[in-house]
């Protein structure tokens, strides 16, 4: 059996043919997409080859193919680019048999293409210099190889483009056997001049710390806009007029991340222990995070899929969308797999606290997210519903114009805070998709903590078709359901 990785990043022309072409492949795969947060229709197109998807928790190539190897369950590996539709039908064939026929530790592929700059011009003249048994390979930088997990867990993976020649200069001092087999032409994109000025630099800064030659050049730490990319949806989102928040568990998951999390892992007890001990938020989630210390993302991602989704509720979200709103995913449980769900669901942007990951492991460590925080850095002041405060600051969207939706009672604070807070009976997303015009309108939610300000009025009248009429309907309901329905000594925003 061979685990075919495919790390990827706006990649959604082209995922499907890759797909279709590995499929071909003699050899059992299974084949792993493993997504760099793409901002396109990537994640939908390789969901209709019935791939398995593993979101990856921060940008940067080599950081996606090493959270690849972890989701991968067989001991050869094979990474193909989701960019090229000129492979060979057998181009998995080709790359895995002489590992798997132990005639080399290491595959690296050959191929026709256009002149690449960066091996011509960067790679190859400095691996001559540095490292000159690797100087007669003809593709350094080539991202297609195949080798055997085993070996692979041994190296480090660079966590940009620097990773590819990075595992070759690794793999020979480990004196593996490395081949090189011809897959044919390939043809992609050619990249603009600023790619491949910051590749070339990646490239440059790779090659010469792994000879320990730092001195030849003053390179720096060349942290290359991983921070900057991790925040671009929620930095491209500039105007903002309407909005509808989710919450993650039992909303758009049928159960609880954390809770089912901790029951696969075998830490229920140690979970609810937590749960007892520490009754202030910020406490109890570091307390979490740290219980999960030493989990794979991909074993966190697995577990989140197994996880049913709520009916109805990826039209729900494509509903809203084509109304004009902003939908965002909210949760204090974490980021890593909430970016999933925001990439294999469609939700526009997510907020919730950092689950911080080594190399794809989890520390055990919780960065709290600032839009949680009253004070900078100030654990003592998390409040999950000062999200509000901190969207109308950076996006001068009122919370007026905000719609709120959970399923935990216990929320009182968000719901207040919005300018419609919606707590949906029965966990009955498909009741909401009735809601829409022309359809039943028999079932009812139950607008919470307060009856709707008359500032509210502000939304768009677009609202009506998709949340507004619920608000409509949850008043009637306050005739017949009350505060006093809602424990009142409930800690607020809790998950």
């Amino acid at each position: 059996m061979v685990s075919v990785i495919i790390p990827v990043l706006n990649e959604g022309a082209t995922i499907r043919k890759v797909i279709r072409i590995i499929k071909q492949s003699s050899l059992p795969t299974e084949i792993i997409v493993v997504d760099d947060n793409s901002t396109d229709n990537t994640i939908d197109e390789a969901q209709k080859e019935a791939v398995r998807i593993v979101t990856s928790s921060r940008r940067g190539k080599g950081l996606s193919m090493r959270e690849g190897l972890l989701a991968a369950k067989y001991d050869v590996v094979v990474y193909l680019d989701g960019d090229i539709i000129t492979y060979p039908p057998d181009v998995v064939d080709l790359l895995a048999n002489p590992i798997l026929n132990d005639e080399a530790d290491f595959v690296k592929s050959t191929f026709k293409r256009q002149a690449g700059r960066v091996t011509q011009l960067v790679a190859k003249p400095l691996l001559s210099i540095l490292f000159p048994e690797l100087s007669d390979l003809e593709q350094p930088l080539s991202g297609m190889i195949a080798a055997r997990k085993s070996f692979l867990e041994k190296v480090s993976f660079e966590k940009d483009y620097g990773v590819d020649v990075g595992l070759l200069i690794d793999v020979h001092r480990m004196n593996a056997r490395i081949k090189e087999v011809n897959i044919g032409k390939v043809q992609n994109a050619m990249q603009s001049l600023e790619s491949l000025g910051k590749m070339s630099k990646q490239v440059t800064r790779t090659i010469l710390n792994k000879a320990d030659a730092q001195s030849l050049q003053t390179l720096g730490h060349i942290d290359l806009i991983n921070r900057q990319m991790e925040s671009a949806v929620l930095e491209s989102i500039t105007r903002m007029e309407k909005m509808v928040l989710l919450e993650m568990n039992h909303l758009v998951l049928q159960a609880h991340f954390g809770e089912t999390a901790a029951d696969t892992l075998g830490l229920e007890t140690e979970y609810k222990s937590i749960q007892k001990l520490y009754p202030n938020p910020p406490e109890r989630l570091a307390a979490i995070a740290a219980l999960f210390a030493g989990t794979s993302l991909p074993t966190l991602l697995e577990i989140a899929d197994d996880i049913e989704l709520m009916p109805g509720i990826k039209d729900l979200i494509a509903e809203l969308k084509k109304r004009g709103y902003t939908v965002g995913l909210l949760t204090e449980q974490f980021s890593c797999v909430a970016n999933h769900l925001k990439n294999t669901l469609g939700f526009d942007m997510v907020l919730c606290n950092r689950l911080v990951l080594d190399e794809g492991i989890a520390t055990g460590e919780l960065e709290y997210a600032p839009y949680f925080l009253e004070e900078d850095d100030v654990p003592a002041s998390y409040q999950k519903s000062q999200v509000f405060s901190y969207i109308k600051d950076r996006y001068q969207l009122d919370p007026q114009n905000i719609v709120y939706i959970t399923a935990s009672a216990t929320d009182r604070a968000c719901l207040n805070a919005a300018g419609i807070g919606l707590l949906l009976e029965n966990h009955d997303i498909e009741s909401l998709l009735d809601m829409l015009p022309g359809v039943n309108e028999s079932k009812s939610y139950l607008s919470m903590a307060r009856s709707v300000k008359p500032a509210s009025l502000v939304l768009p009248a677009v609202v009506l078709g998709a949340v507004g009429l619920m608000a409509w309907m949850g008043l009637k309901s306050l005739k017949k359901k009350t505060l006093q329905q809602v424990d009142p000594d409930a800690a607020p925003c809790m998950n």
